[in-house]
C-alpha cells in the first residue's frame, strides 16, 4: 500500500515539474544572444593582417607636420585682355578696295588692315585742292596791292581788304587740311594732293596698336560704315592676356587689386605661370553669389589662347603648419568616409576615419583622427581596404 502511494504522488508532481523546468529554460539567460560590441571586437572590425611577403609592397611612412597655405582657388578661362583688344571699323562709310591684312597676321602700330573708297574723302580733298587755290589767290592779290601802295597807286583799304582776304583764305585752308588729316592723311600727302591737284579716294585704315588680326569678316567690295554690327577687323595685343574666373563672395574679402596669382592652364601641364589681379568685379551675381575676377598674365610666346579651361591660386595668408599624410594614404571609403591605415609593427593595420583639408604638394591636410608621427600605410593602402572589405564578408 506504501508502494502504490508514494507512485501516485510522483505521478501528481509530474505537471508541476515539468512547468518548472519550462519556465527556467526561457527565463535563464541564452548563450547565442548577441552580446553589445565592445572597444576590442570594433577595432578588430577594422583590423588586418598581411604576410611578410605582402608587407614588401606596402609603404609605411610617418605623419609628418607640413605647412599648408591659407590659399583661394578658383577655376576659370583665358580671355583676351580687354584693355588691348579694338575692333577696327572705316569712320566713314565707303566700299573696300583692298584688304592688306589675314586673320592671324602680326601687324605693326600703323600698319594698314584694308582700303576704303570713300566719298566723303573725296570731297574734303576737293576742298582742300579749291581751298589752296584761294589761298594762293589771296596772296598774289595781297603781294600785288601792298606794291601799288609803295608807288602810291592804290588806297589804304584796298590794302587792308587784301589782308583780310589773305587771312579768311588762310583759315579756310588750314581748316581743309585738318578735315582731310582726319582721314589719316599725312602732310606730305596732301602737299602732293594740292601740287597734283587731284584727289585721292583712297583711305587707309591702319592698326592702331602691335598685335594680331583675331578676326576678319570683310573682301574687296564689301561696303563698310560705322557702327555696323560687326567689325570689319579686329586686333589684339596677345603680350597679355587675362585668366577670367568666378569667385564665391565670401572669399572677395581676401582678395585685392595687385595681388599675386599663380596660374595652371589645363592645356600646357606641368607648367605654372605668375601674375596679379587686375580688376575685382562691383557687384555679385545674384544667381550664383560670385563675382569676377580677373588676373592680368603674361603670354610674350602666344602660347595662351582665348577660352582655354584655367585654374588660378591666390595666397591668401600665412602658412598654416598641420598634420600631413601622402595623397595615396588616404583611402575614400565606400560611404564617403576618408581613411587611413595605422600601424606599428608594419603588419598588423588598423583602419581609422580621418577628417581632411587642403592638398597641397601631394599631400593631404589632416584635421583630426591622427597625431605626427604615427605610422600610416603609403603606397598599398587601397590593398588594405580591399583585404579588409573581404575579411568581412
Amino acid at each position: 500500500m506504501q508502494t502504490t502511494r508514494t507512485l501516485k504522488i510522483g505521478a501528481a508532481a509530474l505537471p508541476v515539474i515539468l512547468i518548472l523546468f519550462l519556465a527556467y529554460t526561457w527565463l535563464a539567460p541564452r548563450s547565442n544572444v548577441p552580446m553589445p560590441a565592445t572597444a576590442d571586437t570594433l577595432a578588430a572590425k577594422d583590423a588586418v593582417a598581411i604576410t611578410d611577403l605582402q608587407a614588401r609592397h606596402i609603404n609605411v611612412v610617418p605623419a609628418s607636420t607640413h605647412g599648408f597655405d591659407t590659399q583661394l582657388d578658383a577655376t576659370g578661362y583665358v580671355d583676351f585682355n580687354q584693355n588691348r583688344l579694338t575692333q577696327v571699323f572705316s569712320p566713314y562709310q565707303g566700299r573696300v578696295l583692298q584688304v592688306q591684312a589675314e586673320a592671324g597676321d602680326d601687324v605693326r602700330k600703323g600698319q594698314t588692315l584694308f582700303t576704303v573708297e570713300s566719298p566723303d574723302l573725296v570731297q574734303a580733298e576737293s576742298n582742300l585742292i579749291s581751298t589752296a587755290g584761294l589761298l594762293a589767290l589771296s596772296n598774289k592779290t595781297l603781294e600785288r596791292a601792298r606794291k601799288m601802295l609803295e608807288v602810291q597807286a592804290n588806297a589804304q583799304k584796298d590794302i587792308e581788304q587784301a589782308v583780310s582776304d589773305q587771312q579768311t583764305a588762310e583759315g579756310n585752308y588750314q581748316a581743309a587740311r585738318n578735315a582731310v588729316r582726319i582721314f589719316g592723311k599725312s602732310d606730305a600727302a596732301m602737299d602732293r594732293i594740292v601740287v597734283n591737284r587731284k584727289v585721292d579716294d583712297a583711305l587707309a585704315i591702319v592698326s592702331p596698336f602691335a598685335g594680331q588680326v583675331t578676326a576678319r569678316s570683310i573682301a574687296p567690295g564689301t561696303l563698310v560704315q560705322p557702327g555696323s554690327a560687326t567689325a570689319p577687323i579686329t586686333v589684339a595685343d596677345l603680350s597679355s592676356v587675362w585668366v577670367v574666373a568666378n569667385v564665391a563672395e565670401d572669399a572677395i574679402s581676401s582678395l585685392r587689386i595687385g595681388q599675386p596669382v599663380t596660374v595652371t592652364i589645363t592645356a600646357l601641364p606641368n607648367r605654372t605661370l605668375q601674375g596679379k589681379i587686375s580688376y575685382i568685379g562691383s557687384a555679385v551675381d545674384p544667381n550664383t553669389h560670385r563675382i569676377i575676377v580677373h588676373a592680368q598674365i603674361d603670354n610674350a610666346q602666344h602660347q595662351l589662347h582665348p577660352q582655354m579651361l584655367a585654374t588660378f591660386t591666390v595666397q591668401t595668408g600665412a602658412p598654416m603648419p598641420s598634420i600631413a599624410v601622402p595623397v595615396n594614404a588616404v583611402v575614400r571609403e565606400g560611404d564617403g568616409t576618408m581613411t587611413v591605415f595605422t600601424t606599428q609593427d608594419g603588419r598588423h593595420f588598423v583602419r581609422r576615419e580621418v577628417k581632411l583639408g587642403l592638398q597641397q604638394d601631394g599631400l593631404d591636410q589632416v584635421l583630426n583622427g591622427l597625431t605626427a608621427n604615427e605610422r600610416v600605410a603609403g603606397d598599398g593602402a587601397l590593398f588594405l581596404s580591399n583585404a579588409l572589405a573581404l575579411q568581412s564578408q
